[in-house]
Formats: C-alpha cells, sequence, structure tokens
C-alpha cells in the first residue's frame, strides 16, 4: 500500500505555480496545471492551498472569483500591479495532442515568498510543483526555497517548449519524493541521461538515480504506469469520446495523489487516476464539476 499521511481523514495539499486564461476556439477558460490540480483535489475531498499570483487587472478578479466559486480558498492567491495576470493562446485542432503558446512575463512569473506561503508549504502533507512555474528568476527562486520547507514533494514535471531547461528539471527532480511525467517527457529526459528510454527500464533507473519514492508516467488513451515500492503497476487507459484533454493529467494527478495519501494500494489508486483523466476528457476545459461518485461510474461501466 501507499504511505499514509499522519491524519488519513484530511491530508492537506499544497498546490503552487501558474494560474491563467486558456484562450480557446469557444472563449477563454481558467487553467494552469497546479490549479487544475487544486481544483481536482478539492472535488475528490482534500483540503486544498493554492499559492499564485495574478495581475491587478480584470481578468485577474475573474480569475480569483472563478477559484471561490470552486470552494478553493484564494487567500494565498498574491495580486501584483506590475505585471498582467496570465495568458495561453491554446491549439486544440488536435484533441488528444493540444499545443499551448504560453505568454511571457506575467504574473504568475512573480510569486514572492513570505511567512504566510512558507508556513502553508511547511505543514501540508504534500507540496504539488511543476516546471514551468520555474521559467523566471522571480518564481523559481520561491520555489526552490519552499522546497526545503516542504514534506513530501511532488513533480508534475509539465515541459513546455521553450519554457524550461534541462538543468532546472534536473534540480526539481534531484528535490523531489515523487514524479508524475507523461511518455513523451520520460523519452526526452532519458536521453539527457544517454540510457534506456522505455518505461519499464527508465522509471526503476529514474527511482534509484534520484531516490524517489514513486515514478508515474502516463501513456494517453493507453493509460499509465506507476513505479513504486521496486514494482511496476499499469493500468489500461479508460475508452471514452474526448472532447479535448486539458486538464486531464492534471485531474489523474490529484486523483492519484489522493490515493497517495489516503493509502490506497497503488494498482487501486492508479485505476481510479485514469479513470479521472478519462472523465474530465469528455469535457471542454480543465476544470469541470466532477466527484468521486462519478468516476467510479465511469470505472463500472468500462468494466461492464
Amino acid at each position: 500500500m501507499f504511505p499514509s499521511s499522519q491524519d488519513p481523514k484530511s491530508p492537506i495539499v499544497a498546490c503552487f505555480g501558474e494560474i491563467l486564461w486558456d484562450i480557446l476556439p469557444t472563449g477563454k477558460q481558467p487553467g494552469g496545471a497546479p490549479f487544475n490540480v487544486a481544483v481536482h483535489l478539492h472535488q475528490l475531498g482534500l483540503p486544498v492551498r493554492f499559492i499564485s499570483r495574478v495581475g491587478d487587472d480584470e481578468l485577474g478578479t475573474e480569475l480569483v472569483d472563478f477559484v471561490a466559486s470552486k470552494g478553493v480558498d484564494t487567500a494565498l492567491i498574491q495580486h501584483g500591479k506590475t505585471h498582467l495576470t496570465g495568458v495561453v493562446k491554446a491549439n486544440v485542432d488536435d484533441a488528444n495532442e493540444v499545443t499551448y503558446k504560453i505568454v511571457q512575463p506575467v504574473a504568475w512569473d512573480y510569486i514572492h515568498y513570505d511567512d504566510e506561503v512558507e508556513a502553508a508549504v511547511a505543514t501540508a502533507d504534500a507540496f504539488v510543483f511543476g516546471s514551468l512555474a520555474a521559467r523566471q528568476a522571480g518564481t523559481r527562486e520561491t520555489l526552490y526555497r519552499l522546497l526545503e520547507s516542504a514534506k513530501f514533494k511532488v513533480f508534475d514535471v509539465n515541459m513546455r517548449p521553450p519554457h524550461y531547461t534541462r538543468e532546472v528539471v534536473k534540480y526539481l527532480l534531484t528535490k523531489a519524493n515523487m514524479v508524475k511525467m507523461n511518455h513523451h517527457e520520460l523519452a526526452e529526459i532519458m536521453e539527457w541521461f544517454g540510457t534506456a528510454t522505455e518505461p519499464a527500464a527508465a522509471m526503476p533507473w529514474l527511482a534509484q538515480r534520484f531516490d524517489l519514492q514513486a515514478v508515474c508516467v502516463t501513456c494517453g488513451a493507453d493509460g499509465a504506469l506507476l513505479w513504486t515500492n521496486g514494482r511496476l503497476y499499469r493500468a489500461p487507459g479508460v475508452a471514452v469520446q474526448v472532447q479535448d484533454t486539458i486538464g486531464s493529467g492534471d485531474a489523474f494527478l490529484a486523483a492519484l495523489l489522493k490515493g497517495w495519501l489516503t493509502g490506497q494500494p497503488p494498482q487501486d489508486a492508479l485505476n481510479f487516476a485514469c479513470a479521472a483523466g478519462a472523465l474530465v476528457a469528455t469535457h471542454q476545459g480543465a476544470t469541470p464539476a466532477f466527484s468521486e461518485a462519478d468516476v467510479q461510474a465511469l470505472m463500472q461501466g468500462a468494466v461492464a
């Protein structure tokens, strides 16, 4: 079984990084991987602390209102006057491989370190972060400081060219306890080290190299793989009618993390995570409303 938190009834997760507007052909949708993870964790019943920054503008006000409407606490969303709220132009011509043009610099590139943020991270059972928020020095320095306080560090790799460097990704790997990436990211990272890129060999290699408790690789419609406790677990994809895949990986991570923090068997947690990701793909946008019961219903339908 996965290790459980000290209080399995209510493990708290701190999510750090970008919040932004995804500009889609159908209009704008709130997004940003750590924000999406926070919303999905909340929908799955876990208390969440979300740390980010928006501009002192109309788009920022709308985002904070949206966060509040989802039931996620907004106290740690900073407001800045010098940079605009983040915007991303999403290309959804291929529903299964969405591409992004990410504007910079924006407010979330300048998340400030303070005592309140540090306390939120230090007292959380898990700290979720990604590589995109580390693209510029301001937020990157804050992240690096917070990593020294976090109990259990979850690196959602999320490499978006050209917004990452090998050096930063490698450093974040050295700080992580759990890593989640997609199969494209796994192949690229393993090429940096000049070693096997096939997941069954690459995942335990990464776990040993960086002293990771868990390595998870998502494979789109083909499901996902999880390496933990010296064993490789596999879960098939759940066949659904895809609207778009925005937020699917974030829902997957939220569901997997809930399983980790509440002591579920790894195979059960992985199966549930795949179903959660598939469920989000049946909707447009990154944060459609759903419950744990909705995910279970999809799993039962897939089994039937």
